[in-house]
C-alpha cells in the first residue's frame, strides 16, 4: 500500500510517469520501508496505463468484490440488505437515555466555598 500511495502522489503533483527514484524519494520523505520488488512490480504492471482508468477499474472491481460478499441489491428504497440469499431488515433500536442526578455536597461532608 505504501508503494501505491507513493505512486499516487507522484501522480497528484503532476508527474505522469514516476519512476521507481521518484517513489524512493516519496518514501524516504516519510522514513518508510522500501522494497524495489514491489516498486518494481507496481511499476511494470501501471507502465502505459492512465490512472484514472485504473482507478475505475478498481472501483468496479471493488464494488462486484462487496456485492458477491454481502449480496447486494439494486433496490435502494428499502433499509434491507441480502445475506446469503436470505432478506434480513435492518431494525432501528431506541436509544435509552439515563438520567444521572446530580449529587448533593452533603453527599461529600465538605464544600468547595467554605
Amino acid at each position: 500500500m505504501k508503494v501505491i500511495a507513493a505512486y499516487l502522489l507522484s501522480q497528484l503533483g503532476g508527474n505522469s510517469n514516476p519512476s521507481s527514484n521518484d517513489l524512493k524519494k516519496i518514501l524516504n520523505s516519510v522514513g518508510a520501508e522500501i522494497d524495489d520488488m514491489k516498486i518494481e512490480l507496481l511499476l511494470s504492471q501501471v507502465e502505459g496505463k492512465d490512472i484514472n482508468e485504473l482507478i475505475a477499474a478498481g472501483k468496479q472491481r471493488l464494488a462486484s468484490t462487496t456485492c458477491m460478499s454481502f449480496g447486494c441489491t439494486n433496490n435502494n428504497n428499502t433499509n434491507n440488505a441480502s445475506v446469503g440469499g436470505q432478506v434480513v431488515e435492518e431494525k432501528k433500536e431506541e436509544k435509552k437515555v439515563e438520567k444521572v442526578e446530580e449529587s448533593d455536597e452533603e453527599d461529600f461532608n465538605f464544600s468547595l466555598f467554605d
